[in-house]
């Protein structure tokens, strides 16, 4: 497997969102070649076409352009659409292009695939990524990968210019599985975190109280962090997550969990707390706005 190299190949990045922003604003900055695929949905991107990346109108046109590309989209469904579409990634693709999926991913979906992939002359790993768009931006993110080892170190100089920390969990499919683990227990806290945090305000504990014991014992946590400032100020900027893309990541898990027979139950009762909020209509705010939530009944 050839390794990543800046001279050599032309990177092409499938999702320009509020993550993706960040992943191709620190590819330009560290001089990789840069195609993005066109899509309404992308954040502004005067910025990384006034650096030189090209804009490409779907994934096959993608895929001729591109050695190696990034695909940052919401979930499997996306991402099954972008490769297997009749102008998608996979019809345009060249032998030996790596595919690098760095979006939240059902595994059982990520194996088939990765065997597609395969199957038409190509290489696919799992990259899912943690925190937020803020580290996104500068270029810290944390990378759980599955593939073949080979292709994994070959593929480290590219993810090095995005991540801080890497991490190679197994084969394809294991960094999908890792991330639904790490989202269900950092999610799941954050569920929690909000109703206790409702509880609190209706008890009259005053936020700096609440913060400080849980701070000094077993709640302390990032998670607790993040939600700091909504609970002193009122400020939802330290957790950008949506209350949908939660939904939908504890969806994702509750799917894993069943094909692996696990048992779900709480994962299941987070999920329905979820939900009742995404079925008011509220699925568009962010995770620090459950304590707002909870306290309207």
């Amino acid at each position: 497997m050839e390794t990543a190299n800046r001279e050599k190949h032309t990177i092409g990045l499938a999702g320009v969102g509020l993550m993706g922003l960040g992943i191709a604003t620190n590819l330009v900055r560290h001089g990789w070649r840069l195609a993005f695929l066109d899509h309404p949905g992308n954040q502004k991107v005067d910025d990384l076409l006034a650096a030189g990346a090209q804009k490409a109108a779907n994934g096959a046109e993608l895929a001729t352009q591109c050695d190696i590309i990034l695909l940052c989209v919401t979930g499997s469904p996306q991402v099954e659409d972008i490769l297997m579409r009749e102008d998608g990634i996979l019809s345009g693709m060249k032998p030996g292009t790596v595919i690098i999926d760095c979006s939240t991913a059902v595994p059982s979906s990520t194996v088939r695939l990765a065997e597609q992939v395969v199957e038409k002359g190509g290489v696919f790993i799992d990259a899912p990524m943690t925190r937020t768009p803020k580290e996104a931006m500068e270029g810290r993110l944390n990378l759980i990968a599955g593939g073949d080892d080979a292709v994994f170190t070959a593929m480290l100089p590219l993810l090095q210019s995005f991540a801080e920390n890497i991490a190679h969990v197994g084969p394809v499919g294991a960094g999908h599985t890792m991330k639904l683990l790490h989202n269900y227990v950092s999610l799941g806290f954050t569920a929690v975190l909000a109703e206790a945090a409702a509880s609190a305000q209706r008890a009259g504990i005053e936020p700096e109280r609440f913060i400080d014991v849980l701070a000094k014992g077993g709640g302390n946590s990032v998670v607790l962090d993040r939600l700091a400032p909504f609970l002193r100020e009122g400020d939802p900027s330290g957790l950008k997550f949506s209350i949908a893309n939660a939904g939908k990541d504890i969806g994702y898990y509750t799917q894993m969990a069943a094909d692996l027979g696990s048992e779900r139950h709480a994962a299941e009762a987070i999920l329905a707390l979820l939900q009742a909020e995404i079925d008011a209509g509220h699925g568009a705010r962010m995770l620090p706005e459950l304590v707002t939530l909870f306290n309207k009944t």
